[in-house]
C-alpha cells in the first residue's frame, strides 16, 4: 500500500496528489484510479481533473475554495482503499493501430534493437506482439505516452525532424507524435493515425488507461491510409 501520498497546492489553480517521485507502474495505475474516484464524487467546486505519470491533478479555484477544505476531502478519499490495487477506470478502450515498421518509416529500428540487445527481426516481432497502455497525455495536445517493450536510453543527439504519426521509443516509453518535431528518441514505426485532430468532434482520441496494439502494414498500405481520414484505419473495442 502507498504510504503518505503527497498532497500539495499548485499555485491557486488546484491541488496535486502524487503517489511517487518518479515513474513507477503502480503509481501510474493509482493516479488513474484515484482520478476516476474523484470524478465519481462530483464535487461542485472541482473544475476538472487530469492524471500525469504518477500524480492526479485536481483543478480547483483556491481563491474561493480553501486549500485545507479540498486537502481534507482528498485525504479522506485516499484512506478508502489501497490505491496500489485499485482497478483501472471503466470505459477504457483497446485500440488497434495500423503501423508500418519498414524502411524509412522505421529508420532507427536497428539502433533501438541493438540498444535492447535484440536482432532487428526480434525487435520487429516484439513491437508487432506488443499490447501497451496509455500512461499519460502530454507535451503536445492529445499526445500519448505509452509503456514500452524495452528500456533503452535516449540518443546522444537530436533527430531534427520526425513526422506526425511517428512511433518513438526511449526509457521504457513509447510516444506517438501528434505533430512533426525534433526528438532525442528513436523512431521505430509510422502510422496514419492522428491522436489529435482539432476538426474532430472529440479532438483527443486516446485516454490514459486505454490500451493499444499495433497491426503491421506495408509502406504502400501506410501511404493509402494517409490519404484517408485522421483515424488512419484504427479500430477500437471497449474493455470489460
Amino acid at each position: 500500500m502507498f504510504e503518505n501520498p503527497r498532497i500539495s497546492s499548485v499555485g491557486l489553480s488546484g491541488v496535486l496528489v502524487s503517489f511517487a517521485a518518479d515513474m513507477q507502474e503502480r503509481a501510474n495505475l493509482a493516479a488513474l484510479a484515484f482520478r476516476a474516484a474523484i470524478d465519481a464524487q462530483d464535487w461542485p467546486d472541482v473544475i476538472e481533473t487530469a492524471s500525469t505519470l504518477v500524480s492526479t491533478f485536481v483543478a480547483v479555484d483556491l481563491t474561493t475554495t480553501p486549500y485545507e477544505n479540498i486537502r481534507v476531502r482528498l485525504q479522506d478519499l485516499l484512506t478508502t482503499q489501497d490505491w496500489e490495487d485499485a482497478p483501472l477506470p471503466q470505459g477504457r478502450k483497446l485500440w488497434t493501430l495500423p503501423m508500418c515498421f519498414e524502411g524509412s518509416h522505421a529508420p532507427q529500428l536497428g539502433e533501438a534493437a541493438h540498444a535492447a540487445g535484440l536482432s532487428e527481426r526480434e525487435a520487429a516481432r516484439d513491437l508487432q506482439n506488443a499490447r501497451t497502455r496509455v500512461i499519460t497525455i502530454g507535451y503536445a495536445p492529445g499526445q500519448p505516452y505509452l509503456d514500452a517493450v524495452w528500456n533503452i536510453p535516449r540518443q546522444s543527439e537530436l533527430t531534427p525532424h520526425v513526422p506526425a504519426g511517428a512511433l518513438v521509443i526511449a526509457i521504457r516509453q513509447f510516444v506517438l507524435f501528434t505533430a512533426a518535431m525534433p526528438t532525442g528518441w528513436r523512431q521505430v514505426g509510422q502510422t496514419a493515425f492522428r491522436p489529435f485532430d482539432p476538426d474532430r468532434a472529440s479532438p483527443v482520441v486516446l485516454a490514459p488507461g486505454d490500451e493499444v496494439r499495433f497491426a503491421p502494414i506495408t509502406a504502400d498500405e501506410l501511404s493509402s491510409l494517409q490519404d484517408g481520414d485522421s483515424l488512419g484505419g484504427a479500430a477500437w473495442e471497449t474493455l470489460l
